[in-house]
């Protein structure tokens, strides 16, 4: 079937794309934060809210008042938060705009890391650890992951294809996590600050706003992947399940012609233990926990020995299901659209616009 765009009559599509306008962040997991410092961006200001024994308190962050830090730690199992002179405990913390919506700050974790966002900030202790939250409008969301997860140079079709893949599956399956709904890392998908408006990845964001992939009337959770090393695989056969779409193997001519090869080398301890004819998504994710991101880049390849050591022939990057980043590249500079991609890579599918109820 080819995609064409249509009014969604099915009303649990509907129902889906309405439940999903916010989307629930988790952010800065990967670094088990103990101390965050919260800023506005500059010339912004924002409220913060604080739920404390005595009831809520409100303050204001911004220069002009002279204070415009938050710093908020764990104390026990509640939220510590120092601002200006003031220092009080809460179980739950809250910062948003002077309307009680979106706002543009910066999270640092001093010495690590400081990431801009766009949205509603929550922050709360679970097992000493902080966990902060952002909710954010869901076309942000896009544009953040799209920026990303694409290569610079990706031309504006494959990015408004690869923006369509993103928002269908942050519709398809919200709740990943017990306390928000998706991750920033790629066990969900990668998330960063958002782009400008002037970018493409904000461009193709906007160029195909509400269009998600349909597959028997339910959103399809579009998975991705950087290169397929020449057809794109199914869930099955990577150990995954498919949700509602099944998958289809499609051949990828860029990739053919032009394979992402690449060989790994395991010292005989790194390989003890480790059964190489095993060839599933969840091995190799074992693998590169415990070796480095990129100890097995795909799952696509052969094992031999070499003395004392294990060589690994690949090719690819990442799982190999769904769109081929690699390979959506190639098509966008050969003249295909979004829309040709799309067809190609998630074959039965149909394109609808969510926002049309």
């Amino acid at each position: 079937m080819s995609l064409k765009i249509r009014v969604v009559a099915c009303m649990l599509l509907a129902a889906q794309a309405a439940g999903a306008q916010d989307v629930r962040i988790g952010v800065l997991g990967l670094f088990r934060p103990h101390e965050i410092i919260l800023k506005p961006a500059p010339g912004q200001a924002m409220m913060v809210q604080t739920i404390v024994q005595a009831g809520e308190k409100s303050f204001a962050l911004e220069r002009s008042s002279g204070t415009d830090t938050a710093e908020i730690t764990v104390s026990g199992g509640d939220v510590a938060c120092l601002i200006g002179n003031q220092s009080l405990r809460t179980s739950s913390f809250h910062a948003s705009n002077r309307n009680s919506g979106a706002a543009d700050f910066v999270l640092t974790i001093p010495g690590k890391i400081s990431r801009r966002y766009h949205g509603v900030l929550e922050v709360k202790a679970v097992a000493g650890i902080l966990v902060p939250v952002v909710r954010m409008d869901l076309e942000t969301a896009v544009a953040s992951v799209v920026q990303a997860e694409s290569s610079p140079d990706a031309p504006l079709e494959a990015l408004q294809a690869q923006a369509v893949a993103t928002r269908s599956y942050l519709i398809a399956v919200r709740g990943r996590h017990h306390d928000f709904d998706f991750c920033d890392t790629t066990h969900c998908q990668f998330l960063r600050d958002p782009p400008p408006s002037e970018s493409n990845a904000s461009r193709a964001t906007f160029a195909t706003r509400g269009l998600v992939l349909a597959y028997h009337d339910h959103a399809v959770a579009a998975m991705f992947t950087r290169s397929c090393g020449g057809r794109t695989r199914t869930p099955q056969e990577v150990g995954l399940s498919s949700h509602e779409y099944p998958y289809f193997s499609a051949v990828c001519d860029y990739c053919v012609r032009h394979p992402s090869q690449w060989v790994r080398r395991l010292s005989q301890a790194d390989a003890l233990n480790i059964d190489l004819r095993e060839h599933s998504e969840a091995f190799r994710l074992d693998i590169d926990r415990r070796l480095g991101w990129d100890a097995v880049p795909s799952n696509n390849f052969i094992a031999h020995r070499d003395g004392r050591a294990v060589v690994l022939e690949g090719t690819g990057e990442g799982h190999g299901i769904g769109l081929c980043q690699a390979g959506a590249k190639a098509m966008a500079q050969s003249g295909a659209t979004f829309r040709d991609i799309l067809d190609h890579y998630y074959p039965n599918t149909t394109l609808v616009n969510s926002s049309r109820k």
